[in-house]
Parts: C-alpha cells; structure tokens; sequence
C-alpha cells in the first residue's frame, strides 16, 4: 500500500480522504515510487505545533514537517517494492488558512504541501543552500504541472447534447418536423453519453410528447432541466427521467440568463428535492460559480450542480474570460470538496469548451445551441462527433 493515511483531527475532517490518498499515489509514480510506500498523518494546530516544538525547537505551529527513512542526496536507484520512504505530516488548520490567503481550495493547497514533503523524503533540502532551495523550489512546479496533467489525461468526461433547439425550429412551422426525438438518437449514435431537454411552462420548444417519447428512447440518460413548479414536477415525477436539473425560469427569457438563487430559496428547492429523492431521481442545481450557492446546494441535499459557464463564455476580453474561467475552477473544486458531483453548461461552443473540459472536477458538460448550429452546416452526426474530439478521453 504505497500511501498510509492517517487523519487525527478534532471532529469531521474538511477534505476528502479518497481524494488526498489519489493524490499521494499519483504523486509516487510520477516521481518514479510507484512501488514504495509514505505516511501521510493530517492533524490540527495544536498537535503541529507539539512536533514542531519537539524536532524543530520551534513554537507554534508549521504548515508540514517530512521526516526521511533515508538523508541525504536524491535516490540514485528506486528502493526494493514496498520499502517506506518516510513521515509527512501536515496542519489542516495552517493549511486551510493558507489555502483562503492565496485564494484556492484546501485540496489544492495541500496537494502542494504534499509535493514539497515528498521531495524532502527523497532527499531534497531547501535549507541546505539558497541553490538547492531554488532546485527544490523549480521541481516543486514541475510536479505539480505534472500531477494537473496526470489528472487531466486519466478524466474521461461525458458530453450531454441538448436537443431543444432542434424542437424550436420545429415550433416555428407548427409542424412535425424537425424531430428532437430521431435528433437524440442521431447524438446518441454519434458518442453523446446523455440528452438533455428542458420542458418550460410555456412549451416553447420542448413538448410533454418529447419528454413521454425521449423517456422511451433514449439508451444514455435523459435529463430534464425544469423550472420548479408544481405543473412540470408532476410530469417529471411520471417521466421518471434518469435525472432531473432545476433551473431558473422567466417567459421573456430567450434562454436561461443566469443560476439558481438556491441560498434564497431553501425551503421551496429542499422540498422538490427530497420528493424527487424518493422517487429515486438525483437532483442536479444549476448554479453560478459562487460560494454561498454551492453551501446551499449541498445544504438542500442536491447530488450534482450545473456550473453556469456563460459569463465565462460571453466574455469580450481575455482578461475577463481568464477571470471568469478561474470563477468556474474554483467554484467546480469547491463543490467537488464538498461531495456533490460537478456538471457544467450554458453557452459553450468549439473555442470555449476544451478549456473547461480540462478540469478535472468536472464529469460531464451540457451542450446544445452550438452543436446545433454546427450541425447545420456539417450534419448533427459529424458536429456531435467534432465537440467530443475537444474533449479529454480517458
């Protein structure tokens, strides 16, 4: 067992275990110890500063402390399968207080206390002198740049196809064509995981005979984006969709224009829920990349959120789209870390969607107007096909 996790820290821990143990792994193979084995023990100020004060001569607490099975330079061969590189400890509490200082989540910044112990275990010294502080320093960037692709490459992440544009252009005659029914299954064919329909209260596109037929057909998984009332609960509740994502709603609206205020609506949104949890439909919120939604997502009892990406897609300069990018990063990492799973959507298109495919928090992205409109220039089938090429594959 190359990583031995260990959490002693008072009351629940604020990461996830599974998730500080896939780093550890990683991290061992990518500096070739795949084979070998590290004690990682998290604990709390007050225990830090005892071990600090007790090996270092140090008061208060530090954010890791290493302590190497073997001194000296960097290891010239791998040692024998199994043999224990060493201790790292590290302060949860300093590293939380880290984390809100540099503006990043907690995971992250352990990930870096993470690396900067391991590379002492394996012989690197900051303290030795100013040059091996800048070497140590330098490879400390490099594993981290490496762990983000390790992460990257082995995400494979699904791509759900929204068909309701296919139904507003066959509202616009009145007739019965063009189908979003044989459109799902053309998206489908061409690799699309899921189908996402959204059934508004004023039928705009969507018809409750798509929503009955989709149900019948679709062989991924059919999603249907709702506002939360009572007429479309119901409908949903004999549909009985593989998943059910809540949206705001507004009939003059030409499409949805922003997340669900979720902290301003608990009360409502945690009734929807808990009746679609019994019926055994998860719940998906689709949110703006904000903090205090995420808490009130998690705290409603939601399994997914849908991180509303369109501020970051409509951005009209660089640096307000890397702005609302990093919005859309961290707002994914920290509802990972808070244990709902993470879908993202609204207005992606071919130059916007690799970016955001690429994090590794993500599952599954929810594209619609831009495949169908390049799927009137290339066929739905190739314009399917075309946005999963953009997409990380496992």
């Amino acid at each position: 067992m190359p990583a031995l996790l260990t959490i002693d820290y008072p009351g629940p821990p604020p990461v996830r275990p599974d998730a500080v143990r896939d780093t550890a792994r990683r991290l061992l193979r990518l500096c070739g110890q795949s084979e070998s084995e590290w004690s990682i023990l998290l604990l709390d100020d007050a225990a830090m500063a005892e071990l600090n004060e007790r090996y270092r001569h140090k008061k208060g607490p530090t954010n890791v402390l290493a302590f190497a099975l073997r001194e000296g330079e960097p290891f010239s061969e791998a040692p024998a399968a199994g043999s224990p590189l060493g201790d790292v400890v590290v302060s949860l509490d300093t590293a939380a207080r880290e984390a809100r200082q540099e503006g990043i989540t907690l995971h992250r910044r352990l990930a870096v206390l993470l690396i900067h112990g391991l590379l002492h275990l394996l012989g690197m010294d900051h303290e030795r002198s100013d040059a091996e502080a800048e070497e140590m320093e330098a490879a400390e960037r490099e594993l981290l740049r490496q762990l983000d692709d390790d992460k990257r490459r082995e995400k494979m992440i699904q791509l759900a196809v929204n068909v309701d544009h296919v139904a507003t252009l066959r509202q616009a005659r009145g007739i019965a064509e063009p189908d979003p029914v044989l459109a799902a299954g053309i998206c489908e064919l061409a690799g699309a995981s899921g189908i996402v329909v959204h059934l508004r209260e004023d039928r705009r596109h969507i018809q409750d005979r798509d929503v009955h037929l989709l149900r019948q057909t679709v062989k991924t998984k059919l999603n249907l984006e709702m506002g939360a009332t009572e007429e479309i609960i119901g409908i949903a509740l004999a549909v009985k969709p593989d998943m059910v994502t809540l949206v705001p709603e507004k009939r003059q609206e030409l499409t949805t224009e922003g997340g669900l205020n979720v902290a301003g609506q608990k009360k409502k949104l945690g009734r929807a829920i808990e009746r679609f949890t019994s019926a055994g439909i998860p719940v998906s919120l689709f949110i703006d990349p904000d903090s205090r939604q995420i808490k009130a997502a998690s705290e409603v009892g939601a399994t997914f959120v849908e991180i509303h990406t369109g501020r970051y897609c409509d951005a009209t300069s660089e640096a307000e789209r890397h702005h609302e990018f990093d919005l859309v990063a961290t707002a994914a990492e920290e509802a990972f870390e808070a244990g709902l799973r993470v879908n993202a959507g609204h207005g992606l298109n071919y130059l916007t969607t690799a970016r955001v495919a690429a994090l590794g928090t993500i599952e599954e992205l929810s594209i619609g107007h831009a495949i169908m409109a390049r799927a009137i220039l290339v066929g739905l089938d190739q314009a399917v096909r075309e946005m999963l090429a953009l997409l990380p594959r496992g």
